[in-house]
């Protein structure tokens, strides 16, 4: 936004301080020309000019005392602002630099701490995260990208083959190139889920996370019927506050990842919801191979199917313990993963109560 030239911050200190030091000065000149022309004292009864005399003798010594006032009051305000004032040019080169898309420099204020300290570490530690969201989404848009390209270029190489060998069998052709659209459409639609979720852009309404346990385990319970895998399900009354549709949609991620990545038979998944004093927690446990914590880490990362990417009809996008992280954080709520000693995996996502007093319905 542009503005008018105005005066520094550095010109307004130094003419403060130089003004408060004239106004001191003369104070105090004032309060030494009263008690010496009006306290009584032998000057006073034995000389009848006095006052007149003591004015010709004090008015060139204030004259001099309160220049030099002014000048020490402008020369030392202008060498104090700029010694106090240059923690906050640092501060404003960082941010230029930062403006222009240079978001690794930090500023490390050196020094106690104090008002433009506290100011630099918090800047300090906005950048690390700006750095950090601008890498993972870089390293998100390039994935993306690998991603979507590959069903893409399996569709051009089928319509290749079609076109070049016209007696080729194309009901074969055309089954595969469906379920390679159906999986670029899951892709596409997994994505808009994500961005929507990390943008926030839903309605939030009081809602009863066992019902949404409930529903995702029952709508997946022919799925997981089919991997042989039981699902157990319980908990309290755990109210919250969200989209119904984003924590569904996070709620059906995590039981079918547990179903997914189980057993190859007589595989469990259990899903539990329970509430304490400011939170409440979905758990989603499920049985499977052993995982080490540092494979655990990175599986939230987009693109990540654990130890290694399952082929098959429901191996998915790679995005769902993405997505169930930007949802959990969208409510600002926390995902943890933690892998179970016996094999398989412990999800964990903890979301803020509901405050109580109010019915199931649209949040105020």
């Amino acid at each position: 936004m542009d503005r008018e030239p105005g005066w520094s911050v550095r010109l307004k200190l130094t003419l403060s301080y130089a003004g408060f030091l004239m106004v001191a000065g003369v104070l105090l000149l004032a309060t030494g020309w009263v008690f010496l022309s009006r306290v009584p004292h032998p000057g006073l009864l034995l000389m009848p000019d006095y006052e007149l005399a003591v004015l010709r003798a004090f008015a060139p010594t204030a004259a001099v005392v309160l220049a030099f006032l002014l000048v020490f009051g402008l020369l030392g305000g202008w060498i104090l602002a700029g010694h106090m004032l240059a923690p906050l040019s640092r501060i404003t080169d960082a941010t230029r630099m930062a403006a222009h898309g240079s978001l690794s420099h930090r500023i490390r204020l050196p020094g106690r701490q104090d008002e433009f300290r506290e100011l630099a570490d918090a800047f300090d530690a906005m950048l690390a995260r700006l750095e950090a969201h601008d890498a993972e989404q870089q390293r998100f848009a390039a994935n993306a990208s690998h991603e979507l390209r590959t069903p893409l270029a399996i569709m051009q190489a089928l319509l290749d083959v079609a076109s070049k060998d016209p007696h080729r069998d194309g009901g074969e052709i055309d089954e595969r190139l469906r379920a390679v659209n159906t999986r670029a459409i899951e892709l596409t639609e997994a994505l808009l889920l994500l961005s929507r979720a990390d943008r926030r852009a839903f309605n939030r309404e009081r809602i009863d996370l066992s019902l949404i346990a409930e529903e995702a385990a029952e709508t997946l319970l022919p799925f997981a019927e089919k991997h042989g895998v039981t699902i157990e399900t319980a908990g309290d009354i755990t109210p919250t506050n969200g989209s119904h549709a984003l924590l569904l949609q996070m709620t059906t991620n995590l039981v079918h990842n547990a179903i997914v990545h189980n057993l190859p038979e007589h595989g469990t998944v259990q899903v539990g919801t329970a509430i304490g004093a400011e939170s409440v927690v979905l758990t989603v446990e499920n049985t499977g191979e052993k995982l080490a914590p540092h494979i655990v880490s990175t599986l939230t990362e987009p693109f990540q199917r654990g130890t290694e990417r399952i082929h098959g009809d429901h191996a998915g996008v790679g995005l769902g313990l993405a997505i169930v992280k930007s949802i959990a954080h969208a409510h600002d709520g926390a995902l943890t993963l933690t892998p179970r000693v016996a094999g398989g995996l412990l999800v964990t996502v903890r979301l803020p109560a509901a405050p109580p007093g109010y019915a199931m319905g649209k949040s105020k």
